[in-house]
Parts: C-alpha cells; sequence; structure tokens
C-alpha cells in the first residue's frame, strides 16, 4: 500500500509519534511525505520515506498529482484547523481530490490511529 504522511507544522509532534507508534506496521508500505515531515519521521524512525517538496513549496500539489494518478492508497494529513496556511488552497484541493478518488484520509491524530490500527490488524486492505 502506498501512504502519504503530511503533517501542518503544530502537527509535526503527533505525525511523529504516531510513526513510531506504527513503525512495524509502516516498514511494510511504500511511504512518502512533504519535505520537513519526511525528514523529521525519517529522522525519529529511520522509515525510508520518498519525501516530496515542503508543502508551501509544491508539496502538497505533488502528493495531490500522485493522488490524481492513482498512484496512493492512505493519506494521513494531519491538519492545523486553528492556523491559517499559506497554501489553503493546495490542502483544500488535496482533500478533495481524497474524495474524489475515493482514497481513505485522515484528518487528526484520532482517525490516523483508527486506519493504522486496522491496517496493522489485516482489517483495512486495498
Amino acid at each position: 500500500m502506498k501512504i502519504a504522511l503530511i503533517a501542518h507544522d503544530k502537527k509535526k509532534d503527533e505525525i511523529i509519534q504516531l510513526a513510531k507508534n506504527y513503525k512495524e506496521t509502516l516498514s511494510n508500505h511504500e511511504l512518502y511525505a512533504t519535505g520537513t515531515t519526511g525528514t523529521l519521521i525519517m529522522g525519529e524512525t529511520a522509515l525510508p520515506i520518498q519525501r516530496m517538496k515542503s508543502g508551501p513549496l509544491g508539496g502538497d500539489q505533488q502528493i495531490g498529482a500522485m493522488l490524481a494518478n492513482g498512484d496512493l492508497d492512505l493519506i494521513i494529513f494531519l491538519r492545523d484547523p486553528l492556523t491559517a496556511q499559506p497554501h489553503e488552497p493546495d490542502v483544500s484541493a488535496l482533500l478533495r481530490l481524497c474524495d474524489v478518488q475515493k482514497i481513505p484520509l485522515a484528518t487528526n491524530s484520532s482517525s490516523a490511529t483508527i486506519m493504522l490500527e486496522a491496517l496493522k490488524s489485516g482489517m483495512f486492505f486495498q
């Protein structure tokens, strides 16, 4: 399964903790991430991650292109709903593409945990 990991700045610690908690599960899949998020997760977990550009520099759009081409199976995007994002149109487009392509999307650590637990137990597969 191809999984994208994305997190806004104030959610980086949460996505790192998720990656640590589910390192064994994630290690069985192809991982992609926006630049900073991928670098931080790799540094904490040593998981192999194909990194895109930073979100504001086009990384969200690169992930969106993968979505549009059917190249992703699951997105974990820990969003900060309380901070305005300069690249909000890119974020909205990414969320819309998940709906159009029917790709599961977790936007907070609780929904991400549910998806990762399902993946871990073998209940979720594509």
